[in-house]
């Protein structure tokens, strides 16, 4: 019965790692007769967590031996669920255990680590989930059938993390891939325990963990002890997920210690807010100066100086110094980020508890005029910032009919172009993983010929889902 076993597991990878190869060979990849071997004999660590690295800012902490992880190593080419054990000190939101998800191949040793969009929390409300998709995403944590078909939103949410897409092709598809979910509402980058009390007095006090930061250092941890170190590395993520990939991206770089490493911010903007700044010329300084205190990020030795320990040329009076600061600190690096003018999800996040006269815009179409004129400054002077950057570009498209214009890399690459450049969303994505020189940048005039495309079902079935 061991034997039938065993040569099921091997067809199984064989299959695996034929739908997985790419067309051609890529730095990182096994040669056929490795990948043959790879399926008999799963290739190991090589980078495992050193006793240095145990120690100081934000440490990597392994599970202990004899943990039961549920990482089965030569079980390719499917979804496992790896649990991280309490000493590793991962902790979704509500308490609950963390969990992330891995699906490796045997061809080859690159590695796409894509972090989960949704939301942002920072008050009871939010952090229960009773606003919904603009609260804390899994507010009661992760389920182990995470990553099913049945789950559609995680498992099928990008052509970055489907294996087959019937849409676009990524040269990721072929790599190994690895979703860290999100359920702490902190963008990954919090740490605080919060108190939020019930403003009707009736619930008891909701106790909250803005464990971010911890929780992607806990995975970057087990990723050292059991996965050969990337030769390639993309960073990437929507929304929330984009912005926690672009904070985490210098330890992460620095961890898993790739020969090339690659980050796509798709729609999760840390937009200039300087400590002091005034509104008017930096619309999102309300909403940094709230998060910065609830999520603790300006904590003696927390998320702050922990960025800049990383980065030395980050300002932490004003975290929109982010990209610069990447830019210098990874010159090798291919770098970007992109989203819509006309996003009204993550601006909503950005401006509308904030801002009395948005809140209380006599229409919808006066609140959306109003959100779109603060969203256009931050746009603005981060698209100037990303233009002087020789590493880091800026790709800015203006509208699609999906998802409130919101995340330009979910279900398809497609509607994303900047018609007057003849570019498509692709393109950018291409100069970042496989160009030389100057990352591309672009930016969509207005949103006139978009909205004159035809009716799209697949995105107005995606948008009653959601």
């Amino acid at each position: 019965m061991l034997k039938h076993h065993v040569l099921a597991a091997v067809v199984g990878g064989f299959v695996a790692a034929a739908a997985a190869a790419p067309a051609r060979a890529e730095l990182g990849d096994y040669s056929f007769w490795q990948t043959l071997a790879n399926l008999v004999s799963p290739p190991r660590a090589d980078n495992p967590v050193t006793p240095a690295q145990r120690t100081g800012q934000y440490p990597l902490q392994s599970n202990p031996a004899g943990f039961a992880d549920g990482f089965r190593p030569g079980a390719y080419g499917e979804w496992q669920t790896i649990q991280l054990a309490p000493q590793t000190g991962a902790v979704c939101g509500n308490g609950s255990g963390y969990k992330f998800f891995v699906n490796r191949v045997a061809n080859t040793r690159n590695t796409i680590v894509y972090m989960e969009g949704g939301g942002a929390c920072w008050d009871y409300a939010s952090c229960t989930g009773q606003t919904g998709v603009r609260g804390a995403r899994n507010p009661n944590g992760i389920p182990d059938d995470y990553m099913s078909l049945m789950n559609p939103g995680a498992s099928l949410v990008s052509p970055f993390v489907t294996r087959v897409s019937p849409f676009d092709g990524v040269k990721t598809q072929n790599w190994n891939m690895v979703y860290v979910p999100y359920c702490t509402g902190d963008i990954y980058s919090g740490d605080k325990v919060a108190v939020y009390t019930d403003p009707s007095g009736v619930n008891p006090s909701l106790i909250w963990h803005h464990n971010g930061v911890r929780n992607t250092r806990a995975v970057v941890a087990w990723l050292k002890d059991n996965l050969p170190r990337p030769t390639q590395m993309l960073s990437t993520g929507c929304s929330a997920g984009g912005a926690g990939s672009l904070t985490n991206y210098p330890a992460l770089r620095r961890d898993l210690a790739p020969d090339r490493g690659y980050l796509i911010n798709d729609s999760g903007p840390i937009f200039a807010s300087p400590v002091g700044g005034n509104p008017a010329q930096y619309p999102s300084v309300p909403l940094a100066t709230l998060i910065r205190s609830v999520w603790g990020l300006d904590a003696p030795g927390g998320p702050v100086s922990y960025l800049a320990a990383n980065l030395p040329l980050l300002n932490t009076t004003n975290l929109g110094t982010l990209y610069p600061a990447l830019s210098a600190r990874f010159p090798n690096d291919r770098l970007g980020h992109t989203h819509f003018w006309k996003d009204l999800n993550f601006s909503g996040y950005s401006y509308e508890r904030f801002y009395p006269e948005i809140a209380n815009a006599p229409n919808q179409a006066a609140k959306e005029a109003l959100v779109h004129a603060k969203w256009d400054i931050d746009t603005g002077r981060l698209r100037t910032t990303l233009d002087g950057l020789v590493n880091f570009g800026g790709y800015f498209p203006q509208y699609r009919a999906l998802n409130e214009s919101h995340c330009t890399t979910i279900v398809d690459f497609k509607n994303g172009d900047v018609q007057e450049r003849g570019l498509q969303l692709k393109n950018f994505i291409d100069s970042v993983l496989d160009g030389s020189g100057v990352v591309l940048d672009a930016s969509e005039a207005n949103d006139t010929a978009d909205r004159a495309k035809p009716f799209n079902l697949l995105y107005w079935t995606v948008d009653q889902l959601l």
